[in-house]
């Protein structure tokens, strides 16, 4: 089983908070198009063979994409990869980029999940960070969407916005609540150099929300989440049974995944790489067949760092099977005497031989996350 990821630059304008590779979109994708089933087959066997479980075009805005270069990118993938018959496939999706005909058409090519970067209900924060949907938009598409027959539709919202307050949030939770979806994404928000915010940060006019603040706004999500049946199956991803996005979890799990494009990242527990982050300097090198990754080799400490870092941000926690069978008892014992602490404070439990943090733990989960990393 192996996931496989493909990173779509293109942006019709850019986010001001967004810190991932991108570049403004232009009218012809059919060279990145190639250059990524091309990548696909010089390092198809990164995944040693395994069958492909999930497909998740993410960016950038994947939505720009034409029917036609869709189709191309998914037809020539199962030509090269061993693609299962029940495979996850996921396209991120800007509101503003769909329409009913455009939905009928993917979901023939196969696409059965939608990823929709809402954000936010309110119109006033949609035009702060840049957006280029309003809620109207939004609204549309979800509806659009069902009636197109996709079951399978997840939503982002950001949350810790400067000068949104928890009433604000509420809000936008409730509505989201009130539509038809099984997943939900909910990411605080961080305020990145290079980024506009993070360049108005650095001139002193933006500050990030204050942790009070933050923490009742993580809160209020937790309630709200589960008050409407979803599972709140990793710190930032809430979901109806049944519905987990399997392409997350497979990334949480350790499942094997290539990523193809530029800036995107691979992982097969033997090494991680991670492509280059310029399109033209990818495009080129591809072409050539000249090197346009990086890769770092992981010894068991890396390994073991890997599986602390996905593990504990997820309801299933460490399993302390696993580290004992993995890691040794030299590696159990390091996990158990670090926990201690951790559980006498309230932030961590034992579950079922599972260490799992309690929701006051996920408040401060990469300060307890970077105590385990061994170095």
């Amino acid at each position: 089983m192996a996931g496989i990821y493909i990173h779509i630059p293109f942006c019709k304008s850019i986010c001001h908070y967004c810190d991932f590779y991108k570049v403004l979109d232009e009218d012809n994708h059919s060279r990145f198009i190639n250059a990524v089933l091309l990548e696909a087959k010089l390092r198809k066997d990164y995944l040693s063979g395994e069958s492909v479980s999930t497909i998740y075009l993410g960016g950038g805005t994947p939505s720009v994409l034409s029917v036609k270069e869709l189709s191309d990118l998914i037809d020539g993938l199962y030509g090269i990869f061993n693609v299962e018959n029940d495979c996850e496939i996921t396209i991120e999706v800007n509101p503003d980029d769909v329409g009913i005909e455009w939905l009928n058409e993917i979901r023939k090519i196969g696409f059965n999940r939608l990823s929709y970067g809402i954000q936010s209900w309110n119109d006033d924060i949609l035009r702060m960070l840049n957006r280029r949907h309003n809620s109207k938009q939004a609204a549309e598409a979800l509806i659009f969407s069902e009636k197109a027959g996709f079951e399978n539709i997840s939503v982002d919202l950001i949350y810790g916005i400067p000068g949104y307050d928890s009433a604000s949030w509420g809000k936008d939770l409730e509505q989201t609540f009130g539509y038809n979806i099984k997943h939900l994404s909910a990411y605080h928000m961080t305020i990145k150099p290079g980024t506009f915010f993070g360049k108005l940060k650095k001139a002193g006019k933006l500050n990030e929300l204050d942790e009070e603040e933050s923490n009742n706004q993580f809160n209020l999500l937790i309630e709200k989440a589960e008050n409407a049946g979803f599972i709140q199956y990793e710190i930032s991803n809430f979901a109806k049974e049944g519905w987990f996005s399997k392409h997350n979890s497979n990334y949480w799990r350790q499942v094997i995944y290539i990523g193809l494009g530029p800036s995107a990242h691979s992982f097969n527990r033997i090494s991680r790489q991670w492509n280059i982050s310029n399109l033209e300097k990818y495009i080129s090198a591809v072409e050539s067949n000249k090197k346009f990754y990086t890769r770092e080799e992981l010894d068991n400490k890396k390994i073991f760092n890997e599986y602390i870092l996905t593990s504990l941000r997820t309801m299933w926690g460490i399993d302390l099977d696993y580290i004992e069978i993995n890691f040794s008892k030299e590696g159990y014992d390091y996990v158990m005497n670090l926990s201690r602490k951790f559980i006498d404070y309230g932030l961590m439990r034992l579950e079922n031989n599972n260490l799992v943090l309690t929701n006051t733990g996920k408040m401060i989960s990469d300060n307890i996350i970077s105590e385990f990393m061994m170095v």
